[in-house]
């Protein structure tokens, strides 16, 4: 029998949790408020009981906003650490969760998980090395590279930037609770609304605020593609549904390259290089399902050793 894994995309705003083992395999999805830390996690919690009542779970994949500590070593891994969510600040987000489950636990920003679930099911199953970009309520990045997720000292922090703002043409101050006018703080969701006074997504797709976002974007993309050198840049998140963005986006970056990297990705084929999620808004949920499905795998390759 297929064995069946716990989801949970924990966003700021929401949490999804679902259970499957790949996109055409994830049912009983539900959705909820992200509120405190005790009704939140007591709400997953109660969902993961009842679904293993039906069919025992071989483990559960978490994606988490964050900041989180990812330092298997650290006695605060699985935290959520400095979050502008205040009352989530260290909140021991897999420690709670082992309490109640005694199977394997995987866990990783939100955005990592995604890109994962993109590499294993979406934008990104012929590459290893490729970011994954979502530009909504905030900004934030996960990368691969050579088939691993990207961690380090912490998690990669490709929302929290900074990129040339010209004050005279927008003299917006930005919207980031910790830096105001980095990448998160002008590009993100609710800077645009902020800036213009009209909600994102109630914007003509012809207002100049695109053009703007465009810009905001593609600086952000020049400095990955020259620091990480990506196969691919793919884009999610609320915002980027406007698809006049995409071929705005592109247009700029092949300008602000200026020629400097010669490779058939930018030269050539720029509208296969930058391009929107696989999985559409389900990356999330199904990059969890796809950690979960990886920890087993992980655990059996070891025992095997």
């Amino acid at each position: 029998m297929k064995k069946l894994y716990g989801g949970i995309e924990a966003g700021g705003t929401k949490f999804v949790c679902a259970v499957g083992s790949c996109p055409d395999d994830l049912h009983n999805e539900i959705r909820f408020e992200t509120t405190t830390p005790g009704e939140t996690l007591g709400r997953a919690i109660d969902y993961f009981k009842k679904q293993n009542l039906k069919r025992s779970l071989a483990s559960i994949g978490i994606g988490s906003f964050g900041p989180v500590n990812l330092n298997k070593r650290s006695e605060h891994y699985g935290y959520i650490t400095s979050t502008p969510k205040t009352n989530w600040i260290n909140t021991d987000f897999v420690g709670i969760m082992r309490k109640e489950f005694n199977i394997p636990i995987a866990f990783d920003t939100d955005v990592n998980a995604a890109a994962f679930g993109e590499h294993r099911w979406g934008s990104a199953q012929d590459i290893d090395n490729f970011i994954y970009l979502t530009i909504g309520t905030g900004i934030g990045g996960g990368a691969m590279v050579d088939g691993n997720l990207l961690h380090g000292m912490s998690h990669p922090e490709m929302g929290h930037i900074f990129i040339p703002q010209d004050i005279k043409s927008d003299p917006y101050s930005g919207t980031c609770f910790f830096h105001g006018n980095c990448f998160e703080g002008l590009a993100s969701g609710p800077a645009i609304n902020e800036r213009w006074g009209i909600a994102a997504k109630n914007l003509p797709p012809d207002h100049k605020a695109w053009d703007l976002e465009a810009h905001y974007i593609a600086l952000a993309l020049v400095g990955y593609i020259c620091s990480l050198s990506p196969q691919r840049i793919i884009l999610g998140g609320g915002v980027m549904e406007q698809k006049q963005l995409f071929p705005l986006v592109r247009k700029k970056v092949r300008t602000m390259l200026n020629n400097y990297i010669i490779a058939p990705e930018i030269t050539q084929n720029l509208k296969s290089y930058i391009v929107p999620t696989g999985l559409g808004t389900q990356s999330g949920i199904l990059g969890a399902i796809a950690l979960a499905e990886k920890k087993i795998l992980d655990i059996n390759r070891f025992c095997n050793h």
